[in-house]
């Protein structure tokens, strides 16, 4: 498995663009959530290193903090969501000559598709825990870098819708109906978070022009 953090940006492109399964709209999703990572990071570093926000750096610190842990965990998921779908196109490949064989094969797919479901799940989730910090960095970060943050709101955005449309089209190949009804119940529930939350964000940012 390639490990995406160590291609350039073109390679990635590429990777991205070819006719291979994998990376697909899951890593993509979490690569987008690490740009929004990123750039939340960046607006609390305008912020932290001027002294003229100092009555906002206790606010804006731990902010700093989260968005460079969501980074480092977007980065493991990009990969993570390429892996689990590699396992599942594995598992379709299995023999089926016997009913022991078909068994197995039947066995193999449903836990793989789990795992396909859940990854971009946890991208979402890590998306919407992190906006749910980004009101308080658009209103009390560096004001010169408040596009940056309502843009860091986009991303993150962007990488639940994006994130959760891959869970959504694990699930029909699961057979737990518990598991997903579950997962949409979760689905619904984060989006309308994420909504809510980017909106909320990019109000306060569109305070500023």
């Amino acid at each position: 498995m390639t490990d995406f953090a160590k291609l350039t940006l073109d390679q990635f492109l590429d990777a991205l663009a070819s006719s291979a399964p994998t990376p697909g709209g899951g890593t993509a999703a979490a690569v987008g959530g690490a740009m929004g990572a990123s750039l939340a990071e960046m607006v609390a570093a305008l912020t932290l290193s001027k002294e003229k926000y100092a009555a906002s750096h206790d606010a804006v610190r731990p902010i700093a903090e989260a968005a460079r842990l969501a980074r480092e965990e977007f980065v493991r998921l990009a990969r993570e969501d390429s892996e689990a779908y590699e396992s599942v196109v594995a598992a379709r490949r299995l023999p089926k000559e016997t009913e022991e064989q078909k068994a197995e094969r039947s066995n193999k797919i449903a836990a793989a598709n789990k795992h396909a479901a859940e990854v971009p799940m946890r991208t979402a989730r890590a998306a919407v825990r992190l906006l749910a910090a980004l009101p308080d960095l658009a209103a009390k970060g560096n004001p010169n870098a408040v596009s940056d943050a309502g843009a860091a709101a986009l991303l993150l955005d962007a990488c639940v819708e994006a994130a959760l449309l891959n869970v959504g089209i694990n699930l029909p190949g699961i057979e737990d109906a518990r598991f997903v009804a579950e997962m949409q119940k979760e689905t619904a529930d984060l989006q309308g978070e994420a909504q809510r939350l980017r909106s909320q964000v990019v109000a306060l940012v569109r305070k500023n022009f």
